[in-house]
Parts: C-alpha cells; structure tokens; sequence
C-alpha cells in the first residue's frame, strides 16, 4: 500500500521532489568540493581497511580485505569515481534525469561509505534514496524524467506499432502489432 503511495500519489511526487532535490545539492556539493579541491582516498582507504582490525573492529573484515585488495590498488580509478559519481548522482537528482538510477548509485556509495567506517549522514541518505528508488517514475515526474522516460520508451518500442481494432461490442480495443 506505500509503495503504490509513493509510485502514484501526487502528494508523494512533491514530497519526493523535495527530497531529491536536497539529497542532489548534498551530493552534488560534496563531489564539486572533492574535484575542484583535489581529492585522494588513500588515506580514507587505509584508516578504513585498519578499522577491519583488531580487538574491536568498525569494519567487517570481508570489506576490509575488498578495501585492501581491490580498491588500495585501484585508488587512482576512486579518486575519479567518487568525486565525479557524486557530483553526477547530484545533478541527476537535482534535474529529476534517471532520478531512480541516481539515487540506485547514491545508495551505493552511501553503502560503500557506511561499511568503510563513516557513518555522518550516509544513513539517513540512503533511507531517502530507498524511498525515491521504491517511488520510481513518480520520484521524478517533476523533472526532466517526465520528458526522457517516454522518450526513451517510444525508442525502445519503435518496432511496435499499435493500432485500434472495433470489439465485437462497438468498443475501441487496442492491438498490438510486433514487427513490420
């Protein structure tokens, strides 16, 4: 029952647009501080894989060993990702453009920063990014998306043609016809 609220409430689509717009300009601030400031992850990389350690550690190890074998080495590829990715997933979110994809990557990241040891606003953005990604469409209907989902739709349907038929009762009934 929510989740038709969220998926086609008009109500929902202003709350939801409030929503992605602050989560945009949180995400989109936090990447341009990051590529106009010069920005390199490892140190945040290390101090996280050391949080995998020890007596207590903040970091499952499973993600530790990820941090240290995968993302350590691959650092200079981070150090383009996360900046540019949060700008972009700000920008998406802000414009309303494949807002349920942005806020899907803003999710991700947020997830990648709270397993690493971080948790400042990283929850409380993801719960909000799971309430635009669980809306979909309806999430950016006040954006762009309400012009490039139909747009994109049409191209990926071009081949269908459809066409009205008469039912035997008099009423209009649609007819689908795949190919030429």
């Amino acid at each position: 029952m929510f989740n038709n609220f969220l998926r086609t409430n008009k109500f929902a689509m202003w709350f939801l647009t409030v929503i992605r717009i602050y989560l945009g300009i949180a995400w989109m601030k936090a990447g341009w501080g990051k590529i106009t400031g010069g920005f390199n992850a490892e140190g945040y990389l290390a101090g996280a894989i050391a949080k995998s350690t020890g007596e207590n550690p903040t970091v499952q190890g499973w993600w530790g060993v990820f941090l240290e074998n995968v993302a350590l080495p691959g650092v200079d590829v981070f150090n383009i990702l996360v900046p540019y990715g949060e700008f972009l997933v700000g920008l998406g979110l802000i414009l309303g453009t494949f807002t349920t994809f942005a806020a899907l990557m803003g999710l991700v990241m947020n997830a990648a920063f709270l397993f690493s040891g971080t948790v400042s606003t990283n929850a409380q953005m993801l719960l909000l990014e799971v309430l635009i990604i669980v809306a979909a469409a309806n999430a950016g209907k006040i954006g762009l998306d309400y012009y490039v989902l139909p747009y994109l739709r049409g191209l990926f349907n071009k081949d269908k043609a459809v066409t009205k038929t008469e039912a035997p009762a008099g009423k209009p009934q649609l007819k689908v016809n795949h190919g030429a």
